[in-house]
């Protein structure tokens, strides 16, 4: 029971840091966060993930540039919707050879000390850690349970169903112009995310819920964080 809950605990803090670090914070500069907490993000995410901020940042801008169209790195209407959701991991490190992309796209990501000399050259380096971490904690058999659940975590629900099923099923409070919906209103387990249309609608605002009917948890969290003054708006 301990390693369930130890388990859920971590990937929701993973989820957590996606959507308020990568996605909020570093594409679309809607909130700013203080640096330790920025910082924290940053660490747990390279141990969990292993992904480069660059990268994802150029390729989440070039998904909304070019959405559902042939230039949109994952988009299940040109790449079928099985395809993205069990192979949009794959989808994303193909999208990441394409270094003029990344160059152009990827501006105002990090590049200090620490993310040009271990972070971006050692992604595996954090994800090693993760491991010893967990076989620690847990041992070698229900360790290896818990890191494998951690590492593909990311790659199935944000590569797979944010991508994937985001653009093909939901419902939406408008026509955004492209194939975006939204999952389900009360968006707790993929961080908020799963209000996926009204992003799309409103790409720069932090608060991805529109109705009063839907909840977007990523939202509490940035208002906590605000109430504390570890987070600020963009404007203030």
């Amino acid at each position: 029971m301990l390693a369930v809950l130890y388990t859920l605990v971590m990937v929701q803090i993973t989820i957590a840091c996606v959507t308020l670090y990568l996605h909020r914070s570093m594409t679309h500069r809607s909130v700013k966060f203080h640096p330790v907490i920025e910082h924290m993000m940053r660490f747990h995410l390279w141990m969990t993930t292993g992904m480069s901020t660059r990268e994802w940042v150029a390729i989440h801008r070039a998904h909304h540039q070019h959405s559902d169209t042939e230039q949109d790195p994952h988009s299940p209407r040109q790449y079928g919707i099985w395809r993205v959701l069990f192979m949009g991991w794959k989808l994303y490190v193909d999208a990441s050879k394409n270094k003029k992309m990344i160059q152009e796209l990827g501006v105002g990501t990090p590049d200090d000390w620490i993310e040009r000399r271990v972070y971006t050259p050692h992604p595996y380096l954090g994800i090693l850690l993760m491991l010893v971490i967990d076989l620690v904690l847990f041992g070698p058999g229900i360790g290896f349970v818990v890191w494998g659940v951690q590492m593909i975590w990311i790659p199935f629900f944000a590569a797979g169903v944010i991508n994937g099923l985001c653009h093909w099923w939901g419902y939406r409070n408008v026509n955004n112009g492209d194939s975006s919906r939204n999952l389900y209103p009360w968006a707790v387990w993929i961080g908020g995310e799963e209000l996926h249309g009204n992003h799309h609608d409103d790409g720069t605002a932090a608060k991805f819920s529109q109705k009063w009917w839907e909840f977007d948890i990523g939202w509490m969290y940035i208002c906590i964080l605000k109430f504390f003054g570890l987070a600020k708006l963009r404007g203030q």
